[in-house]
């Protein structure tokens, strides 16, 4: 009898996994269909920071081969291989299938699902590896591949943060936390994590003093909000070019408030943001595709820009920053 019933409750497991999986499957097939015939309006971007290492770790020493691997098309491989999971992704793994991924990738070329992710982790991470300029305060420049990122804190300054996409919030209407934020001291430099045009610079109610940045490529839209109250930017205005690694403003706890120049945000910390911009109604439209950054600020903690304070003009500037080949100055 105790053996029927154990037999029973067994077939129940499998069935309900089998169900929840195909759901799963069902789910993953439906995005890249709509994602193949109507554009994408949607990414779930679940990348832990330990695949992210390897596949930068895979693109760099791939970079000079013929069989290159850019760090979004090894992710992209393993999202289509798993439907989108990366809950059994384990170190080291992408890194011990080198030699045979290129041609992995080459062979899911006609998979949708494999196209979707690559279309959709290419336009968050594109730009996150390449060529670059390093050049520092004194002018040296210095050319190099790699990581060409920061994290938005510099470095030497201390912050704290966890995983709250998607956390609710409640001012002004009840929302969706589209976000993450990073808990720190008034006055520390926030970093422009990539070089790209200025293309916000004000008071908004809900962020308080913000910046917005687009990349390059028009794909990456980075907001940086809740800078500090009287002082929150170092010399940013719309229509600027900044580069990755420069100071643009201070952490603080404007917001919340219609009234400009307002601290109501409880606890200071910087509130970034990284919105995909597939079409130019997803911009400001209903259909904006916001970022889990929490393992993205993870994967960048490794890149933290140093900084050194001017007492004259009481700003902290980058020692050095990276001017990437297509910067348009």
């Amino acid at each position: 009898m105790k053996k029927a019933i154990y037999s029973a409750f067994v077939l129940t497991i499998v069935i309900i996994s089998l169900v929840i999986g195909g759901q799963i499957i069902h789910k993953a097939e439906e995005v890249a269909i709509s994602a193949s015939s109507e554009g994408i309006k949607w990414v779930d971007f679940s990348v832990p920071k330990a695949a992210l290492d390897d596949a930068l770790s895979l693109d760099i020493s791939t970079s000079n081969s013929e069989n290159h691997i850019p760090i979004y098309q090894s992710l992209a491989y393993l999202a289509a291989k798993n439907y989108g999971s990366f809950k059994s992704y384990k170190k080291g793994y992408l890194t011990s299938i080198e030699n045979d991924l290129f041609s992995l990738s080459k062979k899911m070329a006609e998979n949708k699902l494999y196209n979707y992710y690559l279309k959709a982790y290419s336009a968050l991470l594109s730009g996150f590896v390449g060529n670059y300029t390093k050049i520092s305060a004194s002018g040296e420049k210095e050319n190099g591949y790699g990581l060409r990122v920061f994290s938005p804190i510099a470095e030497g300054f201390y912050y704290r943060d966890y995983d709250d996409f998607g956390a609710s919030r409640s001012y002004g209407y009840k929302r969706s936390h589209l976000g993450h934020d990073m808990l720190g001291s008034i006055g520390t430099p926030i970093i422009a994590v990539e070089s790209g045009r200025v293309e916000a610079v004000g008071w908004n109610q809900y962020g308080g003093w913000r910046i917005g940045i687009r990349s390059f490529d028009g794909l990456r839209y980075y907001y940086y909000a809740h800078l500090r109250k009287d002082h929150p930017y170092n010399d940013i205005y719309e229509g600027k070019i900044v580069n990755a690694g420069e100071v643009i403003g201070y952490l603080g706890m404007t917001g919340y408030s219609s009234k400009e120049n307002t601290n109501n945000i409880d606890t200071p910390h910087l509130h970034f943001g990284i919105e995909l911009i597939f079409s130019p109604e997803q911009k400001d439209g209903y259909n904006q595709i916001w970022i889990d950054c929490y393992a993205i600020s993870q994967f960048l903690f490794k890149n933290r820009s140093e900084v050194v304070y001017n007492k004259e003009t009481k700003e902290y500037n980058a020692k050095y920053y990276y001017s990437y080949p297509e910067d348009p100055d």
